[in-house]
């Protein structure tokens, strides 16, 4: 039977503190409150920095049975620096940054039963990192091919061309999931593993325009989440992964 998890791409946003969450509540306690809520978050936080043991241990003794958490691969990784610019030299390439890669998955697996697909996001590359696709996938086959098949894994790209035959021959090698990434434009749902990645992201640029704070809704989404309901109806997929941030409406949770 199909199952379909709803987050958060955070459990920690300002303006959650009173309203998600009982007023006052620690830090350290944000995730426990959260998951009363949801079953399942995206953890945003991993993308920055790869968690030391203890701390993903803590975020664990924290979940419930039947959590399930997602993270994003440390941008060491997708990017090749700890900053937005990507260095394409380091970039997916594991001699840049001998032994990250374990490092990070060592401190995931903390998580157990409660660790859910890990996420290379990428950003858009420009003509000067990348001028084509081909170089890209050479280099993103490579390094699928050597990860672990303990976790399961999806990649979003940023470059909407890609999003095409080869990348998608790609990913189905490796039975890893295409993150549907809305972001200004409706994605195709092209599906490339057993489960569905969907990252409700919006647009930050247009939503920072329209407004200084997240505490209400900005834009009505009814009619995109229906066609997401549409879209994703008929996909066979065993899990639908959906994660939803403060950009794509307004703040994400209620």
């Amino acid at each position: 039977m199909r199952e379909i998890l709803i987050g958060t791409d955070s459990w920690s946003k300002d303006g959650w503190n009173g309203t998600l969450y009982p007023k006052g509540t620690p830090g350290d306690q944000l995730l426990r409150e959260y998951a009363k809520h949801f079953k399942t978050v995206e953890a945003d936080t991993t993308y920055y920095r790869a968690p030391k043991k203890d701390v993903v241990k803590a975020w664990a003794d924290q979940l419930p049975d039947g959590f399930v958490m997602a993270a994003k691969v440390p941008r060491k990784i997708v990017v090749g620096r700890d900053a937005p610019a990507p260095d394409v030299e380091k970039l997916l390439n594991r001699d840049a940054f001998p032994n990250y890669l374990d490092y990070f998955l060592a401190g995931i697996a903390e998580l157990g039963a409660k660790a859910g697909p890990l996420l290379f996001q990428f950003p858009k590359f420009s003509k000067k990192v990348f001028p084509e696709a081909g170089p890209f996938l050479d280099r993103l086959d490579a390094y699928l091919a050597g990860l672990p098949a303990i976790f399961r894994y999806a990649v979003e790209v940023r470059n909407p061309e890609w999003v095409a035959p080869p990348l998608l021959a790609v990913l189905k090698k490796h039975r890893t999931a295409l993150a549907l990434a809305e972001l200004d434009a409706f994605p195709a749902t092209e599906v490339t593993a057993d489960f569905v990645y969907v990252r409700l992201i919006g647009d930050r640029k247009k939503m920072e325009a329209m407004t200084e704070s997240f505490d209400q809704p900005v834009v009505d989404r009814a009619a995109d989440v229906a066609r997401w309901g549409a879209a994703l109806t008929p996909v066979q997929a065993n899990r639908i992964y959906v994660y939803a941030g403060d950009y794509y409406a307004g703040p994400a949770v209620p």
